[in-house]
């Protein structure tokens, strides 16, 4: 199971040396059929290879080019579980994979980069969130989309309150030091300093109220350097009166209002998954409505443009702040980001690359945020729709 995310997006972007090749298949889940898998694999590969000789590969050449990716996918049981699709990246020296909760076009691209586009719909209306599970013995972070949830690994993330605190039962006052981060203003300050509290561990609600502040602040502390940058919405799972001592101790901006509330230890992750994504899914689609409101309030404006040609270049120079780009549509080309030149052609040529998919991911990697829709749902009616920061 992959859950895609912008960091894995850029990683690919950055892996990216000379010919890239992306294959986007449509898999079969289940039952008797799912023989037609490996079958089709095998097509796309030959498409694969056929682009790879017109890209000035010899045969051999080609065929070498592909086959570590080819023998690491050549396992029956690899075909045998699978999701609603497949999608593959290959380079020079570097192949992945990834298992696709939704369903693909048949795609198969060779070129200078590769062609993420399809995948980009993850990052938006079936995007990333985060959970975070709360108790006085427990913390786990998980990571979701709208189809699957998995427990993320944290460097250092307390896992119990009097470890965390060092409590000493034995003391007078039951004593307890903690160094955590100086305050909730400094989260997107990676050099934030570092504080100390002291405490007395009395058994009255207000100290004990104090002891779960800083344990709360020693996870935010933990959680700062995986969240900081990102935008995912993150969850609350915990007995409901420990909610609001944990929103003054977070310092992310995106945790949301809403939480699961109860005994969450008896939940299974799948259960959480669902409570939670009936919390997030309303965000995703309120942040797509609000950002296509914004393009038209700007409509009679520069800010925005639907002209191929201007977005590209401006997606390069991290002018972009929204951009709107429809799923399983290309416009082939180039583009010189240095002599600042474009070219655009009807059909795909060698060394062409889907404009669209370019200035997506530029517009990802310089800040921006893209929105993958169908292409009824783009602004105008438009094959790109960007809104601009000047």
């Amino acid at each position: 199971m992959s859950i895609i995310t912008v960091e894995q997006i850029k990683t690919l972007v950055e892996q990216a040396q000379g010919i890239c090749v992306s294959i986007y298949m449509p898999m079969v889940e289940g039952g008797s059929e799912v023989r037609q898998n490996p079958i089709r694999f095998k097509n796309l590969v030959k498409q694969a290879q056929q682009k790879l000789v017109e890209n000035g590969f010899e045969e051999d050449a080609a065929n070498e080019f592909l086959r570590p990716m080819t023998e690491e996918l050549d396992r029956d049981e690899f075909w045998e579980n699978q999701d609603k699709g497949l999608a593959i990246f290959v380079t020079e020296g570097f192949h992945r994979y990834y298992q696709v909760p939704r369903e693909l076009f048949e795609l198969v691209v060779v070129t200078d980069q590769f062609h993420l586009k399809p995948l980009l719909p993850l990052l938006t209306g079936d995007g990333t969130f985060y959970l975070l599970e709360l108790s006085q013995k427990q913390v786990k972070l998980y990571e979701g989309d709208r189809y699957h949830i998995r427990e993320v690994t944290i460097p250092d993330l307390p896992q119990n309150m009097d470890e965390t605190l060092q409590y000493d039962e034995t003391a007078a006052d039951g004593q307890f030091r903690i160094g955590t981060s100086a305050g909730a203003s400094n989260f997107n300050n990676s050099s934030a300093g570092t504080g100390v509290f002291h405490g007395q561990g009395a058994g009255d609600r207000d100290q004990n109220n104090r002891r779960y502040e800083q344990f709360f602040h020693a996870i935010d502390h933990a959680l700062h350097d995986f969240l900081n940058g990102k935008r995912a919405p993150l969850v609350l799972a915990s007995v409901e009166y420990l909610m609001p001592i944990y929103r003054e101790a977070n310092t992310y901006p995106h945790l949301v209002e809403a939480g699961i509330t109860g005994n969450v230890k008896v939940e299974k992750p799948e259960e959480l998954h669902a409570e939670a994504w009936t919390i997030v899914e309303p965000y995703f689609l309120k942040a797509e409505e609000e950002a296509t409101d914004y393009y038209h309030n700007l409509s009679s404006t520069e800010l925005i443009s639907t002209e191929l040609e201007e977005t590209v270049a401006a997606a390069y120079y991290g002018r972009v702040q929204q951009l709107f780009v429809p799923v399983g549509v290309q416009r082939w080309g180039k583009f010189d980001p240095m002599a600042n030149e474009i070219q655009v052609h009807s059909e795909a040529q060698p060394g062409d690359e889907d404009l669209l998919d370019a200035a997506a991911i530029q517009t990802l990697i310089n800040g921006g945020i893209v929105y993958a829709v169908k292409p009824e749902k783009m602004p105008d009616e438009a094959a790109i729709a960007a809104v601009f920061r000047y």
